[in-house]
């Protein structure tokens, strides 16, 4: 029997799905949530694995916003960033119940991404400070101890007391109690950045009847009718 005259074997409808989410957004989405896990959970011990943590954090957020200027489609800055009036006109159609469904990245949403980037890259470059300060260590570290280790060894030539006096220092002291400062209030806004996020991933959700989660994990959200 012919298989084009079967209707067993009838051609099967094309899949309304579209391809939204590139591999490296959704590799960087889900790596960005698992080293802010790791990062939060070792902030209040001296471990390796939050510096390391730190780091990638910093790696990840450079590298998302280079690729909002070359990835794809949905990726790009210019897909997703709109004017703060276009922004709060879709916050209340979201508190109407009747918002205006996005395949990228929605006004709302859009916003949250830049804030996301922008307090990451806070939070990790000031705790590349702070460890600058702290530990003599990390990309800022002669930023803070050079010439103030020269001075020390002119007083004392004791390394190890020189590196510990450096920590003393007024001015360092200073420095770091601002950095530390940046750093914790950048946590602080982060954890309250990430609440909204998730709110506003399940409000969206279920106003569209769709499944945003999924859509990260998968890349393909449904076609807009």
């Amino acid at each position: 029997m012919n298989e084009q005259s079967n209707p067993t074997f009838t051609q099967q409808p094309k899949s309304n799905k579209v391809r939204v989410w590139d591999t490296f957004i959704r590799v960087f989405h889900w790596s960005l949530v698992a080293l802010v896990i790791i990062s939060y959970l070792s902030g209040e011990f001296e471990f390796e694995i939050h510096s390391y943590s730190g780091y990638a954090i910093f790696t990840l957020v450079c590298l998302r916003i280079l690729w909002g200027f070359v990835g794809s489609r949905y990726a790009r800055f210019k897909s997703f960033v709109y004017s703060p009036s276009n922004v709060m006109a879709y916050l209340k159609s979201m508190a109407k119940g009747n918002p205006k469904r996005f395949l990228g990245h929605n006004p709302a949403g859009g916003m949250m991404i830049l804030a996301l980037l922008t307090v990451l890259g806070t939070t990790t470059l000031s705790g590349m400070k702070l460890y600058g300060i702290e530990e003599g260590e990390g990309p800022f570290a002669n930023e803070y101890s050079i010439s103030i280790v020269n001075q020390a060894y002119a007083d004392s030539g004791k390394e190890d007391h020189d590196k510990e006096k450096v920590h003393k220092d007024g001015v360092d002291e200073e420095a770091e109690e601002f950095w530390e400062e940046v750093h914790e209030t950048s946590i602080n806004l982060l954890l309250l950045l990430i609440l909204l996020h998730v709110l506003g991933v399940v409000i969206a959700s279920k106003q569209h009847k769709e499944n945003l989660i999924s859509a990260m994990v998968t890349g393909d959200k449904p076609a807009i009718k």
